[in-house]
């Protein structure tokens, strides 16, 4: 098993888990994304890893059903790219992303690993679960982000950065490096 497939899987593990516990009354509550509630981000996660899904296969992603049972359709979702991950053909297999051609796996240890840490941590914030997030996903994610500062600092992107206290952990700075007030 790759480093990548191994930290995927503990990124995925955390989002499955939180989403596992959310209640039926809580899929309207907003979440730290202004724009989302909770199930408007499980949708937004599902539907990202069903696009990369579709996207190394060359066949359209299947739309997620809202009324549907989203831990289902999240738990189909992340097995299918762990399934990826798996297959040393189609971890390698390059395919296009919103940062050019690249390989399967790295569009997964960058910008999938990235995106599901993030709202895992939102989808914590909203739901008053654990929000702690694996630490060495963490320094993988603000080593890909860092670079790219304001080139993702647009609409559906990230919102403004917050300077972090000096004194701050990795994982606050990794937050308010995507725009999260942590308190």
């Amino acid at each position: 098993m790759s480093e990548v497939s191994e930290r995927y899987g503990r990124v995925s593990n955390g989002f499955g888990a939180r989403l596992g516990r959310v209640t039926p009354n809580q899929w309207s509550l907003p979440t730290p994304c202004s724009e989302w509630d909770i199930s408007d981000l499980a949708t937004h996660v599902i539907t990202t890893h069903r696009r990369m899904v579709s996207n190394l296969e060359g066949s359209p992603a299947t739309e997620v059903d809202r009324g549907g049972d989203l831990a289902v359709q999240w738990s189909e979702a992340s097995a299918a790219v762990k399934g990826a991950l798996a297959d040393p053909d189609q971890a390698s297999q390059m395919v296009n992303g919103m940062f050019g051609e690249q390989s399967f796996e790295s569009l997964v240890s960058r910008l999938l690993c990235a995106d599901t840490l993030f709202h895992t941590w939102d989808l914590a914030r909203a739901t008053g679960q654990d929000d702690r997030l694996d630490a060495d996903a963490v320094a993988r994610a603000m080593e890909f982000l860092a670079p790219l500062d304001e080139a993702i600092r647009r609409p559906g992107g990230f919102a403004p950065k917050i300077d972090a206290p000096a004194d701050a952990d990795p994982q606050t700075r990794l937050l308010n490096f995507g725009g999260r007030t942590v308190q």
